[in-house]
């Protein structure tokens, strides 16, 4: 764990679901049914992606090469001076592992604990990239602000010839 820290400048994160799914795409309520690679089932957290193709990326390998339906995507600007997190490898090396009890039980813990109200982690798709948790139980879930829901164009090219 690398321990708490503050956004020095705000920053703009990204999240795509479905806009007419079960779960409205800023919400919870998918994470607190299901458990996720960095949460248990009920913990309070919402997923998102430091960059547009990121979000992306883990959409469609969501959809195992699928084209999704009605998807929308927001951007959501964390401001300046909110508490965050960065999960370092060795503390769950096997955290690629869809089930992997290492990272699911760090994120718990950095949930039930309120470290901080970001926490950012590799995307094990690409992972270079990064993954954000949003604790939104977190005292300064106010100070992350979702924009305007807009829709999703897929390029074909992505689903075949």
């Amino acid at each position: 764990m690398t321990g708490l820290r503050r956004l020095p400048s705000a920053m703009i994160f990204h999240r795509i679901g479905d806009a007419q799914g079960q779960y409205p795409i800023w919400s919870d309520a998918g994470a607190r049914r299901y458990a996720g690679r960095w949460h248990q089932a009920g913990d309070p957290v919402i997923y998102a992606s430091e960059h547009y193709a990121t979000a992306m990326l883990e959409t469609l390998a969501y959809f195992q090469g699928e084209p999704p339906p009605r998807q929308h995507r927001i951007e959501i600007t964390a401001l300046q001076g909110v508490s965050y997190e960065v999960f370092a490898d060795h503390l769950a090396p096997r955290w690629r592992e869809p089930d992997d009890p290492g990272a699911r039980g760090f994120g718990h813990a950095w949930v039930r604990e309120g470290r901080s109200v970001i926490l950012f982690v590799p995307s094990a798709i690409g992972p270079i990239e990064r993954n954000v948790v949003i604790n939104t139980a977190h005292e300064e879930f106010a100070r992350v602000v979702p924009g305007l829901e807009t829709p999703v164009w897929w390029d074909a090219r992505l689903f075949g010839p």
